[in-house]
């Protein structure tokens, strides 16, 4: 009997465990969102710091790039510093345990991070459910956290760093040509064709306009959803991310009255396409040419 075969006949205590990981993981996965883009900004600051060192200007001693990382340091409370401990970092049950509050300054926690723990159980689960208790499940549930992070990460820096995103478009590549969920040739073509439609969509734009309207992380990420799902929903992705975000775009423009030059993550759209495309997809497609008179 495999591993899977053996979860597979224990589906309660396997959704449980999952969801159980899910929770932990959102735990971790708060630390990455707020962490990743900060040890980046300092990555950056110091190789500008370099580069003026190059050209004659004195660099600052800043060692926060060296300082500042994913393990260090401690989880602490952003207001008073007081290190949390390790029963006041359990995902979900104490945020409800202190109140939403600080157990040292009883300085408010926003609700944001036990709202991702749940979110990451959730969509640790769905894959269980809506696939079965398969080797692709699990598949989906790696792909489904990485999206997660990404998504949050460019709501708050309008950044896709491409420490996820192109971990992700190679394990599309290493899952499809190892488990052959699509032919490889399908994969490698989505991952082509989803950086290139994009990178043609901004030099378009550039041309016609002078600005850039999206980042090269949209390419990024493009490329990886195609790389997992392959070429074929590559347009099924960009439609819904278009007519989601146009949607979504305006509402926020009106409410916020912004101008609409005002920059906005597409990120987010892309990924929410993309995960609905993985459950969903091919319903959305077989409903839409029988709608169109092609079946």
């Amino acid at each position: 009997m495999t591993l899977f075969e053996a979860f597979a006949n224990a589906p309660i205590l396997t959704i449980s465990l999952v969801g159980v990981l899910g929770l932990m993981m959102g735990s971790f996965f708060n630390v990455v969102i707020y962490r990743l883009p900060k040890m980046m900004e300092a990555n950056w600051l110091q190789e500008c710091e370099y580069l003026l060192a190059e050209h004659g200007s004195t660099p600052s001693q800043s060692d926060e790039s060296t300082s500042f990382n994913l393990a260090f340091p401690n989880s602490h409370c952003p207001a008073c510093k007081t290190p949390i401990k390790i029963w006041q970092n359990l995902p979900v049950i104490s945020y409800l345990l202190l109140r939403g509050r600080c157990a040292n300054c009883q300085a408010s926690i926003s609700i944001r991070y036990p709202l991702i723990e749940v979110i990451t159980a959730l969509i640790s689960i769905i894959p269980l459910f809506a696939i079965g208790i398969t080797p692709h499940a699990f598949a989906i549930i790696i792909f489904s956290w990485m999206l997660l992070v990404l998504t949050v990460i460019d709501i708050d820096h309008q950044l896709l760093p491409d420490q996820i995103t192109l971990p992700l478009l190679w394990l599309g590549l290493l899952y499809n040509s190892v488990f052959q969920h699509i032919p490889i040739a399908d994969a490698l073509w989505g991952a082509m064709a989803g950086y290139l439609i994009l990178w043609s969509v901004f030099w378009l734009f550039k041309i016609v306009t002078g600005k850039e309207g999206m980042g090269y992380g949209d390419f990024k990420l493009l490329a990886a959803l195609g790389a997992w799902l392959g070429w074929q929903y590559l347009p099924l992705i960009i439609l819904l991310s278009s007519l989601v975000g146009a949607v979504f775009g305006g509402i926020i423009l009106v409410a916020q009255r912004n101008a609409t030059s005002t920059p906005m993550p597409f990120g987010p759209y892309l990924t929410g396409a993309g995960w609905i495309a993985v459950f969903w997809g091919d319903v959305i497609i077989e409903t839409y040419l029988g709608i169109a008179g092609f079946k």
